[in-house]
């Protein structure tokens, strides 16, 4: 077929003639699909949706991480508490129980509850106790991983309460005597700390932990319970090898079809709705629409498949250069609540899934030695807390510890002597002036140094400094990472 490429002199003519051009071009060049485009313009789709497929699940990751977590909380085969429950460890997230939950970067210093609450239907009543002055909070978490609200810590201190929480659009009274707080999403996860020194203090923590309750609106009341609802969620098939939140599905596009489900279940705030996901309806993930790989163009499939297979590495990639300091990365300030910064959010999800506000808690994330390099256990390295130390300060009962982390798997570092962090807790070997050197390796350093010994896998790892209760002018520093004091360098030995 001929087509010509001449236009009148007329806006009408000019019309047509354009249009002449594109059926033309499309009929005379070689089209690589069933989208009648050509491969150039095939090519030029392609790259498009790829930038946004990363774009999107960036957006995607954090409620795709809770929706893992929700699984294998409440809803796996071998899952310890229902929803509306609280699973109640009986220790310190150790290798194996860290692997059980799928919970990445697990703090050793506490013990955890994990409850997932459907407000569906009704107010769910939380029931806190007064701690004697143990240190503890609950964490409330939405499925978007935004701490919306705590109780006991700093927010609400340590003499206990009882609270509603309340779904979006319930409508109905509450009884006396208790505090509203209204929920963003129907599902929410709430997580309590409660601080253990060691072993010998796991009885003392459990018994606050126990005191930690969740209810319905209508046990609370004495009226007659509605049957239990009934879930037909789809199943994560991941690699049960590492942490949930680093999405590594056996097929990527699953990751698309858990955040539509999750999103269509949990809709984000109104402004996103209206200002963000307009952008996605190209990419097939629309609310109010189930995204399947048959209501997809079939040229961004495989965009988006690349796109959710790398998206928890580059999110890795990309926090390793935010606001490093001394190979720490210190924490954005917007943590818990990211807001409008999705990429923080997503940081945080993949690395540190329900971290909490820095007003509650401040985790300072070790990756590089003082050389820039990744760590390993195939080096040794000394960390010199001397000097400002004012980054630890906390209000009691507030503590610090720094944790220890396998770098392949997110979870706790299994060692001969079972120690998994070093802290304010422990009997540190200390300098008369309150300086003190840990030493981060995987070979004992020694009798006179093994209480400061904090064990390394023999490969790479990290690290986690937590500060819990920090003191305000700690959270209030973070503003100000040009002069904020942090920890001290990672330095490796000869």
């Amino acid at each position: 077929m001929t087509c010509k490429k001449s236009c009148a002199k007329n806006r009408f003519a000019c019309a047509i003639a354009f249009l002449i051009t594109v059926v033309c071009t499309r009929l005379s060049a070689a089209a690589d699909d069933h989208t009648g485009l050509s491969s150039a313009q095939s090519e030029a789709v392609a790259s498009w949706a790829g930038a946004l497929s990363i774009e999107a699940a960036t957006y995607c990751l954090p409620i795709v991480a809770m929706y893992n977590l929700r699984y294998s909380i409440a809803f796996a085969p071998n899952a310890e508490s229902k929803p509306g429950e609280i699973w109640r460890f009986a220790d310190i997230a150790t290798p194996a129980v860290a692997r059980q939950t799928g919970y990445v970067s697990p703090n050793v210093n506490v013990l955890y509850g994990f409850g997932f609450v459907d407000l569906g239907r009704e107010p769910a009543i939380l029931r806190v106790p007064n701690s004697g002055g143990r240190y503890y909070m609950v964490e409330m978490v939405d499925m978007w991983t935004n701490d919306f609200a705590y109780a006991g810590g700093r927010a609400t201190g340590y003499g206990g309460g009882t609270f509603a929480l309340v779904g979006p659009g319930w409508q109905g009274s509450l009884p006396a005597g208790v505090s509203r707080i209204d929920a963003p999403t129907r599902w929410i996860e709430l997580q309590p700390r409660v601080f253990v020194k060691d072993r010998a203090d796991l009885a003392a923590a459990k018994s606050v932990l126990d005191r930690i309750t969740i209810t319905s609106l209508a046990e609370y009341a004495g009226r007659t319970q509605s049957e239990s609802a009934s879930y037909n969620y789809a199943v994560p098939e991941l690699d049960p090898t590492v942490a949930s939140s680093k999405m590594q599905f056996k097929d990527p596009l699953q990751f698309w079809a858990l955040c539509s489900a999750a999103m269509n279940e949990n809709p984000p705030p109104q402004a996103q709705i209206e200002a963000v996901l307009p952008r996605y309806a190209y990419l097939g993930l629309e609310l109010g629409k189930p995204w399947t790989t048959e209501r997809a163009n079939p040229l961004v499939l495989q965009p988006m498949k690349k796109a959710a297979s790398e998206i928890a590495g580059l999110m890795g990639s990309v926090g390793a250069i935010a606001g490093t300091k001394n190979g720490w990365v210190l924490p954005n300030p917007k943590v818990g609540n990211a807001g409008a910064d999705y990429v923080a959010r997503a940081i945080i999800a993949q690395f540190g899934l329900t971290a909490n506000t820095v007003d509650e808690a401040v985790y300072y994330s070790g990756v590089a030695d003082s050389n820039g390099h990744p760590l390993s256990g195939a080096k040794k390295y000394t960390l010199n807390f001397a000097g400002d130390m004012s980054y630890l300060k906390s209000i009691p009962p507030g503590f610090w510890s720094v944790s220890m982390y396998d770098a392949d798997s997110g979870y706790t570092s299994a060692n001969p002597i079972e120690r998994y962090s070093l802290g304010s807790s422990d009997d540190l070997k200390k300098n008369r002036d309150g300086s003190f050197t840990l030493y981060v390796q995987h070979d004992n350093p020694g009798p006179d140094k093994a209480s400061n010994w904090l064990p390394a896998p023999e490969g790479p790892f990290y690290l986690i400094l937590r500060n819990y209760a920090p003191t305000p002018a700690v959270s209030e520093g973070l503003k100000s990472p040009a002069t904020f004091v942090g920890p001290p360098a990672i330095v490796p030995q000869p």
